[in-house]
């Protein structure tokens, strides 16, 4: 079995993927984006973090975190989250998809992907292209033309701070530019 090294950098800002299982579309319902809201505000009481920026696309998010001083446990936030929206998903009458036995008797339920991406964030550069890559992601996928047409992102709050401009990357200058890496999932990120 492979050995999946993570970060450990208390304190730090990290950019996440977060994929469901199979890509299946779960956040295209309303219902389901409320109720992962309401699951990382619990989770936040409990286990204080900031959250940077965030967008939740239909089948995945990407998040930017950062964990409070000598904190670098965002590896038990995630759990915690996936494993409390899979239990109050699957109780309001969600359903769990098909799974192997050996998935099974881990006690996968198919609603999320096992694991998640995560990329140490190291300077402020690289703060603002992960952070830029996460509100043009609705557009680079696909389900809008300008960023600011996808509400589930943190988009509209920095739009309100002045950070964006409500027009940013909406086809009037060219998209922003990624560097070309690969998360775990075979997306470019």
């Amino acid at each position: 079995m492979p050995q999946y090294r993570r970060a450990h950098v208390p304190g730090g800002t990290f950019f996440f993927t977060v994929v469901t299982h199979r890509r299946r579309r779960l956040f295209h319902v309303e219902a389901n984006r409320t109720l992962l809201g309401d699951v990382i505000r619990d989770v936040r009481r409990d286990w204080s973090f900031a959250i940077d920026a965030m967008v939740l696309l239909p089948d995945h998010l990407h998040a930017i975190w950062t964990l409070p001083r000598g904190d670098d446990n965002y590896s038990g936030r995630w759990s915690v989250i996936k494993k409390t929206f899979t239990t109050r998903f699957l109780a309001s009458g969600g359903g769990d998809a098909v799974v192997s036995d050996g998935k099974r008797r881990e006690r996968r339920r198919g609603v999320w992907q096992r694991r998640f991406w995560e990329h140490t964030i190291e300077d402020e550069d690289d703060f603002q292209v992960h952070f830029d890559y996460i509100h043009f992601n609705p557009v680079k996928h696909k389900l809008v033309k300008c960023p600011r047409d996808w509400e589930p992102s943190s988009f509209h709050h920095w739009v309100k701070a002045n950070v964006y401009p409500v027009d940013w990357a909406c086809g009037k200058c060219p998209p922003p530019t990624f560097p070309e890496a690969e998360d775990d999932y075979g997306e470019a990120y």
